[in-house]
């Protein structure tokens, strides 16, 4: 990296770790101004955001509305609304120890923020994480993918028209700038992307004891049992998996289905997938040659070890397009079925006896999503506690990321920490625990030493009673 651009970036962060340390004061109001002009902005250049996201993947305005316009009112209006509320300081118990203290949990910002988004959904997650830290009284400096450039610079251009630099700034490159921004001694990272790259995330806040939130990836499994409506399933599933042309880290990865309804599903699956997505403007394009390479190669993989195609495959190299695609009798050692597609492939696997899916999920690195369609409350619950996930749903899919009043996150492997709402609020906030004690004589007081046989007494009977 040049000088100069280390110089930037290290100015951008000082800016913003000084002035972090004042905003440690800021009052409600302040901070819902600041998230009513982000709200304004957003408004005003609607369509610039549509224009921005359809160069990079030719999403279609409507799906842009829908996955990253909305999602990210959605936040700032419930953060608007509940901001009294969540930072009031949250009053604790007293236990029959601590009888005439007080105590309070004290909601105060992090300080200086580093927001590392991704390219799949680029306005959303790099915005989304930064109506949180406003919230919580932060400040913060946001790096963008690369690899969705033109939303990235209006990401900027939109931070210079929002935010004062030492409030919110934004920093364009590649590796290199994300490299020297996590050399830098944050306060919390928040990063979107691959677990690969979470665990060099990870490395880099360990160096500064920095506190970070990981929404990673991995393969979310789908189940439908024999019980299912296979029509809805269907729909849910089709509309999921190819949203995006499947660039979505939430998913469905692989599909499970019981042997008894796997050639009515897949008969529904290709209707489905036609008429959500049989056309272009309604479905997007692979955001880059590297990504359309990587998908090709993984299905030709998967057909070397011997999967069928049972609709799709198709490739279109020039305009980085590739069909919605379902493949069937895939091995377990393709490479579908050990990384995660991130693109318009779904492979298809029968089974029996639920115990087997169970088994193959729980051998597998924790799924971020995992999704069953059934009927039968004893499968639900079965699959419900036995296996884990940072987020489940039932007869549906994707649709939990939107929720205003779930946390979101994946667990392990998949991710570390949650989002969204009053969640993303404490998830940028230090939760700072308060006592208040009296003056005089304290129940702490009883117990100093020297230990007389009362006092040991008492701590005899403390220890066995309270």
């Amino acid at each position: 990296m040049d000088t100069a651009t280390q110089s930037h970036i290290r100015e951008l962060f000082e800016g913003v770790k000084k002035h972090s340390v004042a905003l440690r004061t800021s009052t409600t109001k302040q901070r819902k101004d600041l998230l009513k002009k982000l709200e304004h902005w957003i408004m005003a250049h609607r369509k610039e955001i549509h224009e921005a996201v359809f160069q990079d993947l030719q999403k279609p305005h409507q799906e842009t509305d829908l996955t990253e316009v909305f999602v990210v009112l959605s936040e700032i209006r419930k953060a608007r609304k509940n901001l009294k509320r969540w930072m009031m300081p949250k009053k604790a118990a007293t236990s029959i120890t601590y009888l005439g203290t007080k105590a309070e949990t004290y909601y105060e910002p992090k300080g200086a923020c580093l927001i590392i988004a991704p390219w799949n959904y680029p306005f959303q997650l790099a915005i989304g994480p930064l109506v949180s830290a406003i919230a919580a009284g932060n400040t913060a400096i946001i790096k963008p993918s690369e690899f969705s450039e033109n939303t990235s610079e209006l990401i900027k251009r939109m931070c210079e028209d929002v935010f004062k630099p030492e409030e919110v700034s934004v920093v364009l490159g590649a590796v290199e700038e994300s490299q020297e921004l996590l050399s830098l001694p944050f306060d919390h990272i928040f990063f979107t992307g691959s677990p690969q790259v979470g665990k060099i995330v990870m490395g880099a806040a360990a160096k500064h004891l920095a506190s970070v939130t990981l929404e990673l990836g991995g393969k979310s499994p789908t189940i439908v049992d024999r019980t299912a409506s296979i029509k809805d399933a269907a729909q849910k599933i089709a509309w999921g998996k190819w949203q995006n042309a499947g660039q979505v880290c939430i998913a469905p990865d692989y599909l499970y289905v019981h042997e008894d309804v796997k050639e009515k599903l897949i008969e529904e699956l290709v209707v489905q997938s036609t008429k959500l997505y049989g056309s272009k403007e309604t479905y997007g394009a692979i955001i880059s040659r590297h990504h359309h390479n990587r998908i090709n190669d993984l299905m030709a993989d998967a057909i070397d070890k011997g999967a069928d195609i049972e609709f799709g495959g198709k490739s279109d190299r020039d305009n980085l397009r590739f069909t919605p695609t379902l493949i069937s009798n895939v091995s377990k050692d393709s490479r579908v079925m050990e990384e995660e597609i991130f693109g318009p492939i779904l492979p298809l696997i029968t089974y029996r006896d639920i115990n087997d899916v169970i088994q193959f999920i729980n051998e597998k690195p924790k799924p971020l999503a995992l999704y069953i369609f059934s009927k039968s409350k004893s499968i639900i619950n079965k699959v419900k506690k036995e296996t884990s996930a940072g987020m489940m749903t039932i007869n549906d899919v994707v649709l939990q990321f939107a929720h205003p009043n779930l946390p979101i996150g994946g667990v392990n492997n998949s991710g570390i920490g949650k989002a969204h709402g009053h969640t993303g609020f404490i998830a940028f906030s230090n939760e700072k625990a308060i006592v208040k004690q009296r003056r005089g004589l304290t129940m702490a007081k009883t117990v100093y030493p020297p230990y007389s046989s009362f006092k040991k007494f008492m701590i005899d009977f403390m220890v066995k009673y309270f």
